[in-house]
């Protein structure tokens, strides 16, 4: 029996998580070397490896952004500054692929200064303190080739530096039983892209061995000395074999009686075994990574052509989304917004989907979730509350505004302005950068389309909300409430709010309607006033005296100075036709 050697294919087993005496740290897989095996199954799996890269590009979308980037511009851009979107990709794909991602926090005076990727495979966690917790990773860049006596670098977990370090945060699922590492999501697949390899690694050792089977080489002239036998096995293998592995079997017998016997177990129908095996590696790895459909990874099955799976693709994409993909999206975000909350940033982060916006059932939904949902930037204006709306959009002119004419609005006609003065609002530095809306800030002195300058005499014209004294609605109690603090509004602005925001439930079939127009919705009892003011800063003239007013609007109607707007503009809604309503609405409610 001495003369048989054995080669056992060994099985596959959850990698040992072991405390070491010896060590500070606590080691992960044979040979403190789990990560690597996983990195093999990944890059040497076909379908293992484009699973995870799709999946991880899917969590990834577009990249992160916030809802309320356009209100919060500044803590908007510090994201921006301190997240690249390079480092965020490999958090991601780490995090799909090893079960774990750790990002380096860089701080300075307890401030974070920057947020980049740290390879998770060349950490190891420290020994837990009395709360079970981890105050420390340790660093080593091939923990295979260690050596007993190296020192290897500590680096303070995320909350347990002097906030004037390198900080890691990792991210660790919870995982019952396990304390130090997260098992990945797919394990029980595992096994499947080990198969996948093999069977790959004997098809090509079969090709480029001839399809051959195996040969058995008998001399039978008595057994030579063991030096002897070695020297001809090596003669024999070197002319009959190819360079991937032993096709022949070298046996040494007393004599042709006794020479050695194979029993062959022949597979005959060898390409369907391999077929179905190679098959059934596709079909627990798409499970195991829940996978709702190949296709979606651009993998096609079957005869159909893509046009037949269309509805296939959609359905299998919703339930991918929201079943697989967000809760990775949730889990990175909640991380982030961990580590934002150090310099006091809180903002609304989603990540933007990489999904056909066809696929998107967006009826209902309202402006936030709706750009949640496609990736769709809303507009700075439109992205606004009631509240903000007032406070960010209504102005409260300064004294030097004279208010030279007050009428309602006569809304005929809707002539062009001649001499239009170019909105001095500019774009911030950080908007260009960023490419986010202009900022809704506070802008008492943003220009109007129906502003203008004429013989040095600024004029500009603004909107008052009048009308009811006692309101019921909201939206008109809050609007009322602001016209007697001053507050007045650019024609601009009330066009381009979004109702839905402002005045939610008042619209027709779900569809923002114009404030500017409509105010408080269908039967309002309010209306808007045009007030037209001049700036009298400098200008040594009694504005006390009747004769300013007649002045100032005499010389603005003589260069042109006329605005005209739409008759509903100076009509309550419920002096409209139909009260207001729109035509295809019959569901009147209670006048307000």
């Amino acid at each position: 029996m001495s003369n048989i050697s054995i080669l056992n294919l060994s099985a596959y087993t959850s990698p040992t998580i072991q405390e070491n005496k010896k060590n500070n740290y606590v080691e992960y897989g044979s040979e403190n070397n789990y990560f690597q095996y996983l990195i093999d199954r990944y890059l040497y799996s076909a379908t293992n490896g484009a699973i995870i890269t799709g999946v991880s590009n899917m969590i990834y979308g577009k990249g992160l952004d916030a809802l309320d980037s356009n209100r919060k511009p500044n803590e908007y851009a510090q994201f921006k500054s301190i997240v690249k979107d390079s480092d965020l990709k490999k958090v991601i794909l780490e995090r799909k692929l090893l079960g774990m991602a750790a990002m380096q926090v860089v701080k300075e005076k307890g401030v974070v200064k920057q947020v980049l990727h740290f390879p998770m495979h060349t950490l190891r966690a420290e020994k837990c303190n009395d709360k079970g917790q981890i105050e420390n990773w340790y660093y080593h860049n091939n923990w295979a080739e260690k050596k007993p006596s190296e020192v290897i670098k500590k680096i303070p977990a995320f909350g347990f530096g002097n906030g004037n370090e390198v900080e890691l945060y990792v991210i660790k699922p919870y995982v019952s039983g396990f304390d130090y590492y997260s098992p990945i999501d797919y394990s029980g697949s595992l096994p499947y892209a080990l198969l996948e390899e093999t069977i790959a690694d004997y098809q090509i050792n079969d090709c480029q061995n001839g399809f051959s089977g195996t040969k058995v080489i008998n001399f039978n002239n008595g057994v030579p000395s063991e030096e002897t036998r070695d020297k001809m096995k090596s003669d024999v293998l070197r002319k009959l074999t190819g360079s991937r592995g032993e096709k022949v079997i070298v046996a040494f017998n007393q004599n042709a009686e006794s020479k050695t016997t194979v029993e062959d177990l022949p597979l005959n129908d060898a390409p369907q075994h391999y077929e179905y095996l190679s098959k059934e590696c596709f079909d627990k790895l798409i499970v195991g990574h829940r996978v709702t459909s190949p296709m979606l990874l651009g993998i096609r099955t079957g005869d159909g052509g893509l046009g037949n799976n269309a509805d296939e693709i959609k359905t299998a994409t919703l339930l991918m989304d929201n079943i697989v993909i967000k809760p990775y999206q949730l889990e990175i975000i909640d991380a982030i917004d961990e580590i934002l909350a150090v310099n006091d940033i809180s903002l609304k982060l989603y990540f933007k989907t990489i999904q056909p916006l066809e696929f998107v059932d967006t009826e209902g939904m309202n402006a936030e979730t709706k750009e949640e949902e496609t990736g769709v930037k809303m507009s700075a204006e439109n992205s606004i509350e009631l509240d903000e709306f007032i406070d960010l959009k209504g102005e409260v002119l300064s004294d030097n505004w004279v208010c030279v004419d007050e009428t309602e609005v006569d809304y005929e006609t809707e002539d062009e302005l001649d001499n239009e003065i170019n909105s001095l609002n500019k774009k911030s530095v950080l908007s260009k950068i960023y490419d986010f809306a202009t900022s809704v800030g506070s802008r008492p002195n943003a220009k109007s389309e129906q502003d203008k300058e004429i013989d040095g005499f600024k004029f500009i014209t603004r909107y008052s909300y009048t009308g009811n004294e006692s309101p019921e609605r909201e939206f008109c109690k809050k609007m009322m409430s602001a016209s007697k603090n001053g507050r007045v509004y650019r024609k601009e602005d009330l066009e381009n709010v979004n109702s839905k925001m402002v005045n939610d439930g008042f619209e027709h079939n779900n569809e923002p309607y114009n404030i500017f127009l409509y105010k408080g919705g269908a039967r309002c009892h309010h209306k808007f006033l045009r007030k037209t003011f001049v700036n009298m800063e400098g200008v040594k003239i009694d504005v006390n005296n009747p004769q300013a007013k007649t002045i100032s609007v005499a010389k603005a109607e003589k260069y042109g100075y006329r605005i005209r707007n739409k008759k509903e503009v100076a009509m309550m809604p419920n002096d409209m036709p139909l009260k207001g309503f729109h035509p295809d609405n019959k569901n009147l409610p209670k006048d307000v």
